[in-house]
């Protein structure tokens, strides 16, 4: 049995954290894929989909444009066309515009959320910009180059200009978030590390390694909390103090992970999982992190987003055909998509 003390010898931040740690002995929701919003079409690339808390509309990678949904009821309403490869999607606050990028011929493009109108072609980035991810503490765009380049672009989302690039001298450079205090952090998949960005000088200050972690793609940050958690490739979550640069905790999670959230209101984070999981994890005493849940949800579904004001996650997928057979060439191809089944399954508690 577990002695506490008398609450009048607790400190108040104490407490409130004592009764963080209560509240997590609480039965778990039972999350669920709670709806589908079809998109169909004949692309089969899907990437990142973010959801703009203004207009409540959800925006989705999909092959050469972002398709545009109603977020709370699944509504087609437009797309976003002549990308060469959409891959990542971001809001600045209070701009009233977004931006995405294209990976195969290195532009950043921005649009008006609401007429889904591209307003300008910002060239030329790296190789492969892949995740975008704006940063309040500098007012600046950061995007990542997920090809050979190994470094991040930075723009000024105000005036379009491209202000730096950071050369990370990295690998395969996967999820970036930032703690609204000058920090940035970037998941390295090949080098198996975090690199730590400073977000005002624009340089690399510090390079963590996640071991055990493995290959390292979806990360997510709990900015109060002082926490980062890496969806590592090796069925781990690993979750390091940003203030000291250790790893606190590991929790298991499902196969091939490529995406990750944080839930400020529930305080738990989810990973989505190629192998057509959801990973529930949540932090049950201190530094302990349990599976609270594994949620079926489809093959792909590997990328994600939160809804913070229902806590209702979003995630691309798409059915599958059996694999070609095995060449010189390709030792194990890949199963091809589907086109017309690709859509979005809604996850809710």
């Amino acid at each position: 049995m577990i002695r506490m003390p008398k609450m009048g010898r607790v400190l108040p931040a104490a407490a409130a954290l004592l009764a963080g740690w209560a509240a997590s002995a609480d039965p778990a929701p039972a999350f669920h894929v709670a709806a589908r919003y079809a998109i169909g079409g004949v692309e089969t690339g899907y990437d990142y989909l973010r959801i703009d808390p203004v207009t409540r509309r959800l925006f989705v990678a999909h092959g050469s444009r972002v398709e545009v949904l109603d977020a709370d009821s699944g509504a087609h309403l437009g797309q976003i066309e002549g990308l060469a490869t959409a891959h990542g999607v971001e809001f600045p606050d209070g701009l009233g515009t977004g931006f995405a990028t294209s990976g195969n011929d290195r532009t950043i493009v921005e649009f008006d959320p609401r007429t889904l109108k591209v307003l300008k072609a910002i060239k030329y980035t790296g190789v492969k910009p892949d995740a975008v991810q704006y940063d309040p503490s500098s007012q600046l765009l950061f995007v990542v180059n997920g090809g050979s380049s190994g470094d991040v672009t930075v723009v000024d989302p105000r005036s379009g200009a491209i202000v730096a690039t950071i050369d990370v001298q990295g690998g395969k450079l996967e999820q970036l978030v930032f703690d609204g205090r000058g920090r940035g952090y970037l998941n390295d998949e090949t080098r198996n590390l975090v690199h730590v960005l400073d977000t005002r000088t624009l340089e690399v200050i510090a390079r963590w390694p996640l071991a055990p972690g493995k290959e390292p793609t979806g990360l997510a940050i709990d900015r109060s909390g002082r926490r980062i958690f890496a969806a590592c490739g090796n069925n781990l979550l690993v979750v390091v103090d940003i203030d000291g640069g250790g790893i606190v905790g590991t929790a298991p999670i499902g196969t091939d992970p490529d995406g990750a959230v944080f839930d400020p209101t529930s305080r738990r984070v989810f990973t989505s999982n190629r192998d057509g999981t959801l990973s529930v994890v949540r932090e049950q005493t201190p530094g302990h992190y349990v599976a609270e849940q594994t949620v079926k949800t489809a093959p792909g579904a590997r990328t994600i987003a939160l809804d913070e004001r229902t806590g209702r996650l979003f995630l691309p997928y798409a059915a599958f055909g059996l694999p070609p057979p095995p060449s010189k060439a390709v030792a194990e191809p890949a199963a091809p998509m589907i086109p017309a089944s690709f859509g979005v399954l809604v996850v809710a508690p």
